[in-house]
C-alpha cells in the first residue's frame, strides 16, 4: 500500500505533539471557507428516511444552474475524494468504451497528492507534466485541477478545451477539478462537458460554503460516465440532510458568501505583506508563500498553536488559509512579528 498523503486540518494530532487544547488552536492549513454558512432548514424527515429521488432530483437541478452545466445534472457525491478513489475504475472504463486510449494518466502538477497516489497505487504510471505539449498519444487520462492546489495556476476555459480535444484524438478523456473555482465562475468548463464529450469536471461543494464536514461534491460528465460512477458508489451515497442543504444553499446568496471570504483573503494578504512573505500563488481561499525556512516557520507557528500547510515535496513553501476573523489575523500577524526578531 502507498503512504498516506498528510493533509491540512490536523488540529488533533498538532495539539497532540505542541500542546494546548483544541479550542487554542488556530487552523491555518485548509482552504476551506473559515466561516461556515448558517445552515438552513432540515425537514426531520431528511434525517429520519433515506432519501428518495425527489430529494436526489431537486439536488441536481440545484447544482445544474449553479455550477451552470449547459443542461447536464450534476451526480451528488460523497466528498470528491470519493470519486478521486474511483479512477482507476473510469481508467478502466473509458479504455473498454475508447480502445485507443493508453494506460497512462497525465497529471499537471504539483497538484493534490491523492490523485497520483491512488492511480500508482491501482498500478498506472502518472505522468507529471507542467503543459499540453507534455501529453502523448498513451494518456488515456489528463487531470488539470483548475484552479490549482496549491500553487493558485490557472488554466483558461478555451485552453482546457483544446486540451480535451487534442486527448479526444486518441480516445482519452480529461478531468478537470474545480474545487477551488467558486470565486472564478469565469474558468469553469462544466458547461461544455456535453459537447466535448470525454470532459469530467469535479465540483466541491464545502470549501466555498465552509461546510467540508458535509462530504459533499459533484461530478460533472457524460451520461455514461455518471452512470458508471452513481454504479460503483452503491444507493444512497449521499445523505439525506446534504442534499437538502445543498440544494438551499445553491438556491441562497452567494454573493454574500464570495464577499465575506475575498474579505478574509485580503485581511490575510495585508498580514502577510507586513511580515515581509513572499506570496507567490494562491486562491481565494489561501495563500503559497515561499520562504528559505519554511519548515521552520511552520514548527515556530505550531509553537505559537497555529497551524499551516507545508511541503514534503517544496521544502520553501507553506500554505496559508484564511483566518475567521480580524482577530486571528493579528494573532497571525504577532506571531510572524516575533519570529523576525
Amino acid at each position: 500500500m502507498s503512504a498516506p498523503i498528510l493533509h491540512g486540518g490536523g488540529i488533533t494530532e498538532a495539539a497532540a505533539r505542541y500542546g494546548g487544547r483544541l479550542e487554542d488552536w488556530l487552523d491555518l492549513s485548509t482552504g476551506i471557507n473559515p466561516c461556515p454558512v448558517a445552515l438552513p432548514p432540515v425537514p426531520e424527515r431528511a434525517w429520519h428516511r433515506l432519501p428518495d429521488r425527489q430529494t436526489v432530483d431537486d439536488a441536481r437541478l440545484a447544482a445544474a444552474v449553479y455550477y451552470r452545466t449547459n443542461g447536464v445534472l450534476p451526480l451528488p457525491v460523497p466528498g470528491t475524494q470519493s470519486v478521486i478513489q474511483l479512477l482507476p475504475r473510469l481508467m478502466q472504463f473509458n479504455a473498454a468504451a475508447e480502445p485507443r486510449s493508453g494506460s497512462r494518466v497525465a497529471l499537471f502538477g504539483p497538484t493534490y497528492g491523492e490523485y497520483a497516489r491512488v492511480l500508482a497505487a491501482a498500478g498506472f504510471s502518472v505522468d507529471p507534466v507542467e503543459d499540453a505539449s507534455a501529453i502523448e498519444p498513451g494518456h488515456g487520462l489528463a487531470i488539470i485541477v483548475n484552479p490549482n492546489n496549491p500553487t493558485g495556476r490557472s488554466f483558461r476555459p478555451a485552453d482546457i478545451l483544446a486540451i480535451a480535444a487534442r486527448l479526444k484524438a486518441n480516445g482519452g478523456a480529461l478531468l478537470v477539478d474545480e474545487a477551488f473555482g467558486d470565486l472564478e465562475p469565469e474558468l469553469s468548463v462544466a458547461g461544455h462537458v456535453r459537447e466535448q464529450g470525454n470532459l469530467v469536471v469535479f465540483r466541491s461543494f464545502g470549501k466555498f460554503f465552509g461546510l467540508a464536514g458535509l462530504r459533499l461534491g459533484f461530478v460533472v460528465a457524460p451520461e455514461p460516465v455518471l452512470a458508471a460512477f452513481a454504479e460503483w458508489l452503491g444507493p444512497w451515497a449521499v445523505s439525506g440532510p446534504a442534499l437538502t442543504v445543498s440544494k438551499a444553499l445553491m438556491q441562497g446568496d452567494t454573493k454574500a458568501i464570495a464577499a465575506g471570504i475575498l474579505e478574509r483573503r485580503a485581511g490575510l494578504d495585508a498580514v502577510l505583506d507586513g511580515a515581509g512573505m513572499t506570496r507567490i500563488g494562491g486562491t481565494g481561499l489561501f495563500v503559497l508563500v515561499e520562504h528559505r525556512h519554511a519548515v521552520r516557520l511552520h514548527e515556530a507557528l505550531c509553537a505559537a498553536h497555529i497551524l499551516t500547510r507545508k511541503f514534503d515535496y517544496a521544502p520553501t513553501w507553506l500554505r496559508i488559509g484564511l483566518a475567521p476573523d480580524a482577530e486571528g489575523d493579528r494573532r497571525l500577524a504577532d506571531a510572524l512579528c516575533r519570529m523576525e526578531r
